[in-house]
C-alpha cells in the first residue's frame, strides 16, 4: 500500500490516531534528513499521540539543491513516512510518523518561508545542518543564495519591526555547545544582514544546547524493500535507527514549549556534562572504529564493532582516555553507558556502514575526539590510543586501502588534506601539520610521538596488527 493521507486507514502497522488536520505548526525544522525525522520528529510524533502539542507540528524545511527530493517525498506522501526500528535481536518495529505537516523547499519561494519564521505562530525554530553547516566564514558567499542564516535573520527582523517576540532556536547537531555556536552564527550573520540586529536576538532569542542520541544510518534499498515485503508499505523514503534514543535539552526558550518531559525528553539546567558524555564515548568511538575497520576490510559496523578486539580498543579507549575528561553526569550509569554502546554499535539490525562514519572526517575528528586529546595532554592524561585514531585516519585519507584498492575520501577538505596524507611517507607529520584542522597539535611533543608510532606500524604492519599492539602496551 502506498504511503499517504487517503490510504493512512488501510496501513496496518502502527500508526496516528490523531487527526492530522487539526495540528498547528510551532516548530520549523531545518534539515530534513534521517536523524530528524528518526529523533526529534518521533518525540513531537509521540506527544501528538498522547493529545498533547498540538500547537506544536513540524514544517520541514529544506535549503540545498538535495533537499529537492525530500520535497518531492513529502508531496506525494502528506508528511507521511515510516519510521523502521531495528532490534538487536534480529526483530522489527514499525510507525507511520505523522508530526510532520508541511515541507517547504526555499529555494522555491523564499518569501514564504520568511513569512512563516516571521509568523507569531512559530516559536522554535529547529535544526539539524551537520557539524559543518555553522562555518559561516565566507558571509559574502552565502549572502548570494538562500541560505538557513538568511533566512531566519529576515524573519527575526520582520519579528522585531513587528513587536513580535523572537522563537527559540534549538540546534541538534552533534557539537560541543551546540547551542553556543548556534547563537554565535545566527547573530554574528544577522549582524552582518540587518545592522543592530543583534542586540535585539541578545534580549529577546534564546538557544539552549541539547544533546541527541540515535544511531540513524542512510537509507538504503533494503530498507524500503524489508517494509514493502514484512510490513505491506510503499514508502518512498523510509527511516530505519536503533531502538534506543535520548535526548537532553536545556530548560531555556523564548516563547514556550512542548511538554516534552511527558515524552521521556531530560530537560536540564546545564547539558554540558551529557553532550561530553555522548561526543567524547559514543562519537569520538565511532571516529575510533571506522578507519582501522575499513583498513581492516570491514564495510559494515556491526561486523566491525563485534570483533573481540575492535570492541577491546574501544573500551579500552572510553575507560582510560575519554572518560578521565567528562564532568560528573548526574543520573547516568557511565560504565553500563559504556557497555551498552559496544552492543548498540554491535547490533546486527541496524547496518550501519563504515563509509558512513568516515564521511566528513575534518568536520567530526576536531569537534569529538580532538577535546579528549587536547585534555589529556593538559592533564598528563594518556593519548596513545586517540593518537592512534587519528592516525589511521591520516592512513585512510591516503585513498588506498591495505588491499591497494582505492578509498572515496568524502570530505569537504579532500582536496587538501589526500594529497597531505600521500606526502607524509616523506614527511610523516605533514597531515597533522595542517593548522586549520589541528591548531598546534603537531607542536605537541606527547601525541606527535604517539602519532608517529601508529602512523608508521599502520603503514608497516596494518591496521589489525597495529591494534593489537597498542592494547598489548596499554593494558
Amino acid at each position: 500500500m502506498k504511503l499517504a493521507k487517503s490510504t493512512l486507514d488501510q496501513i496496518a502497522i502502527d500508526k496516528p490516531t490523531y487527526n492530522r488536520d487539526e495540528i498547528a505548526i510551532g516548530i520549523v525544522h531545518f534539515g530534513v534528513g534521517g536523524f530528524h525525522r528518526a529523533h526529534q520528529a518521533a518525540y513531537v510524533d509521540r506527544l501528538l499521540e498522547m493529545g498533547l502539542a498540538k500547537d506544536w507540528g513540524i514544517c520541514g524545511v529544506g535549503v540545498l539543491p538535495a533537499d529537492r527530493r525530500m520535497a518531492d517525498v513529502m508531496a506525494a506522501q502528506d508528511g507521511l513516512y515510516t519510521l523502521l526500528l531495528e532490534n538487536p535481536d534480529g526483530s522489527r518495529d514499525a510507525r507511520v510518523i505523522g508530526s510532520i505537516v508541511d515541507y517547504r523547499y526555499a529555494p522555491d519561494d523564499p518569501e514564504a518561508v520568511v513569512e512563516l519564521l516571521a509568523a507569531p505562530s512559530t516559536r522554535i525554530i529547529s535544526l539539524t545542518i551537520t557539524e559543518g553547516g555553522y562555518n559561516i566564514e565566507n558571509i559574502d558567499n552565502l549572502s548570494e543564495g538562500v541560505n538557513v542564516f538568511g533566512l531566519v535573520a529576515d524573519a527575526l527582523a520582520r519579528r522585531r519591526d513587528r513587536g513580535i517576540g523572537s522563537p527559540t532556536i534549538v540546534s541538534c547537531d552533534n557539537i560541543e555547545g551546540n547551542g553556543h555556536v548556534a547563537r554565535k552564527a545566527f547573530t554574528n550573520y544577522a549582524e552582518r544582514v540587518h545592522p543592530g540586529l543583534g542586540e535585539w536576538m541578545a534580549a529577546n532569542t534564546r538557544f539552549p544546547n541539547s544533546m541527541v542520541d540515535r544511531i540513524t544510518p542512510v537509507t538504503t534499498p533494503d530498507v524500503i524493500a524489508v517494509l514493502a515485503d514484512e510490513f505491506g508499505v510503499d514508502d518512498a523514503w523510509p527511516v530505519a535507527a536503533e531502538p534506543f534514543t535520548s535526548w537532553v535539552l536545556e530548560e531555556d526558550f523564548s516563547d514556550g514549549r512542548p511538554p516534552l518531559e511527558k515524552a521521556d525528553v531530560l530537560l536540564v539546567d546545564d547539558v554540558t556534562p551529557y553532550e561530553l558524555m555522548k561526543l567524547r564515548l559514543l562519537n569520538a568511538s565511532h571516529q575510533s572504529l571506522c578507519y582501522f575497520a575499513y583498513l581492516a576490510g570491514y564495510r559494515l559496523v556491526h561486523d566491525a564493532a563485534a570483533d573481540p578486539l575492535f570492541a577491546e580498543f574501544l573500551r579500552e579507549y572510553m575507560d582510560s582516555e575519554a572518560t578521565p575528561t567528562l564532568k560528573p553526569v548526574p543520573g547516568i550509569d557511565l560504565p553500563d553507558y559504556k557497555r551498552t554502546l559496544i552492543e548498540r554499535f554491535a547490533n546486527p539490525g541496524v547496518k550501519d556502514t563504515i563509509v558512513r562514519l568516515c564521511f566528513g572526517s575534518s568536520d567530526r575528528i576536531p569537534k569529538w575526539l580532538l577535546p579528549v586529546i587536547r585534555a589529556n595532554l593538559a592533564s598528563g592524561g594518556p593519548v596513545r590510543l586517540s593518537a592512534a585514531t587519528v592516525a589511521s585516519w591520516a592512513r585512510y585519507a591516503e585513498g588506498v586501502d591495505e588491499e591497494g584498492q582505492p578509498i572515496d575520501v568524502q570530505d569537504q577538505l579532500a582536496d587538501t588534506l589526500v594529497p597531505l596524507a600521500r606526502s607524509q611517507h616523506k614527511q610523516p607529520t605533514a597531515f597533522i601539520e595542517n593548522t586549520d584542522v589541528f591548531g598546534d597539535l603537531a607542536a605537541q611533543p606527547r601525541f606527535v610521538e604517539a602519532y608517529l608510532w601508529a602512523l608508521d606500524s599502520l603503514h608497516r604492519e596494518g591496521a589489525r596488527a597495529t591494534l593489537e599492539t597498542l592494547l598489548k602496551e596499554t593494558t
